[in-house]
């Protein structure tokens, strides 16, 4: 009885690393991108946003652990158009005066064949809704990249409402795509 009192504290220890949480990640802005892919008259353009900042929490082996947490600062928008860019801020689009911020955060990951999806609710414009995204993580090093990509329906959070919900003219779906270059917290 008395060797199982000194085993156990030994076997609990052994055993706290396998079910520890997955492994925080620091993004490092040089290098990095989130942006998104629209189209305008049937015109396809880029967009980035400048500022953001995004918790990342993962590992490939445990990803009931991994968690995503990314806040947007909506005002950063840049698409190389000074008039789309003037126009995304406003009411009509982002409307930035009253929800300056886009945040995403991860309700789970899942095995889609060989692709990882990362499922997790969107908030725009005051709306929250399920997205979900695919996730490619690599390795590095110290560190990682980590590519994501998916789509969203603008209309769905009222981007571009009233005028501008004609879907000829502005397309419907919007593509995310981010490079993340990370580094090991």
């Amino acid at each position: 009885m008395k060797h199982l009192t000194l085993i156990a504290p030994l076997v609990l220890a052994l055993a706290v690393p396998g079910i520890a949480g997955a492994a925080d990640y620091a993004v490092q802005p040089a290098g990095s991108k989130l942006g998104f892919t629209s189209s305008f008259q049937g015109q396809s353009f880029d967009g980035t946003f400048n500022k953001w900042t995004a918790a990342i929490s993962y590992d490939a082996a445990k990803l009931a652990t991994s968690k995503f947490d990314v806040d947007v600062d909506l005002a950063s928008v840049k698409t190389g158009d000074n008039d789309r860019d003037g126009a995304l801020p406003g009411a009509d689009f982002f409307n930035v005066a009253k929800f300056p911020k886009a945040h995403f955060v991860t309700t789970g990951f899942r095995q889609n064949g060989a692709q990882v999806v990362a499922d997790g609710n969107l908030t725009l414009r005051g709306v929250t809704k399920p997205v979900s995204l695919n996730v490619t993580f690599k390795p590095q090093g110290a560190g990682a990249t980590l590519e994501v990509s998916g789509s969203v329906k603008r209309l769905d959070f009222g981007v571009g409402g009233g005028d501008y919900a004609d879907t000829s003219v502005i397309a419907a779906d919007v593509k995310i795509n981010a490079h993340l270059v990370l580094t090991a917290k």
